[in-house]
């Protein structure tokens, strides 16, 4: 089997997040630290001397890809959690052709059902859609959210069952815009999208464009800090990562309806607890959750 390498380069102080980001995705990670390397060391003849010339205050973190998983899904996941967490690093595949990258990435993606009736079928493949289908046309760019992750996979399920015709909809983090092209097309009324990610608007608005929807207002925002404020929502998604999850608890509900359902993914299942524990701590109840590969949904309500 072949395998693609996967680099982060960061700072050293961000080691930890780095660390555990990373294993979201592999717990097999190799890690390039070369801080307490000591010059006066009496071993300091046998270390080559280009690692003597690292930068102490970097570090270099790694996975290895399997050839049937997609490097630039990992790396668009990669890209969003950094983002949301605040770290500021590189990501590079390491020995891979940037210029054949450039479209080799596409044959990772294919239609692909995330639900009972939703499709995601990528803009360059063609699909005939069954009876009662709801074809979904996506090109990931450079934005996380293609329906092939399963964080993606059971928002999108838990959409399916509790979008109500004309729901007003927030989704935080919108990435790809994916959730809410979803909600659009299972019939919610005026969405909001927002990301922190300048390039993941422009993708998302592409992506609206594409399937049609005109009820889908996006925009630039760090989190919850300049959402749309003039009505509150009934129908909210955040697929992001538990820790923001958490951070956004005490302020979210101010934002929903008392009926509103709180849709929220991007959740390991050893932080399910956390993140159940933060919103029942702000006056939540989980009315469902759901796991698929290692990773939680839940749908939320107000208890009231």
């Amino acid at each position: 089997m072949e395998w693609t390498q996967l680099k982060v380069n960061g700072k050293l102080e961000d080691r930890d997040t780095i660390c555990a980001v990373m294993m979201l995705l592999d717990n097999q990670i190799v890690i390039e630290d070369y801080s307490d390397i000591d010059m006066d060391t009496v071993y300091a003849d046998l270390i080559d001397e280009s690692i003597l010339n690292c930068d102490k205050t970097k570090i270099a973190v790694s996975i290895y890809i399997p050839e049937d998983k997609s490097p630039a899904e990992y790396a668009a996941f990669l890209r969003d959690r950094f983002r949301d967490l605040g770290v500021e690093c590189d990501i590079e595949f390491v020995g891979v052709d940037e210029e054949a990258w450039s479209t080799a990435w596409r044959k990772y993606y294919h239609p692909t059902k995330i639900g009972e009736k939703l499709v995601v079928v990528p803009l360059w493949e063609t699909y005939e859609a069954q009876e009662g289908e709801i074809i979904v046309h996506m090109d990931p760019g450079m934005a996380f959210g293609t329906g092939t992750h399963e964080t993606t996979r059971l928002c999108a399920s838990l959409l399916e069952k509790y979008t109500e015709p004309s729901d007003r909809m927030l989704d935080v983090g919108t990435g790809s815009g994916i959730l809410a092209i979803c909600a659009s097309l299972l019939g919610a009324g005026d969405c909001y999208a927002y990301d922190i990610d300048p390039v993941a608007v422009r993708v998302a608005k592409e992506n609206m464009e594409e399937n049609g929807v005109t009820n889908v207002t996006c925009g630039v925002s760090d989190l919850l800090r300049d959402v749309d404020r003039m009505e509150k929502y009934k129908l909210c998604t955040a697929n992001i990562v538990a820790d923001i999850i958490i951070r956004m608890a005490p302020d979210i509900g101010d934002l929903l309806t008392d009926d509103a359902v709180y849709i929220t993914s991007g959740i390991i299942n050893e932080r399910a607890g956390d993140v159940r524990a933060a919103m029942t701590e702000n006056g939540f109840a989980v009315l469902d959750a759901v796991v698929d590969g290692g990773w939680t949904a839940f749908a939320f309500k107000k208890a009231l």
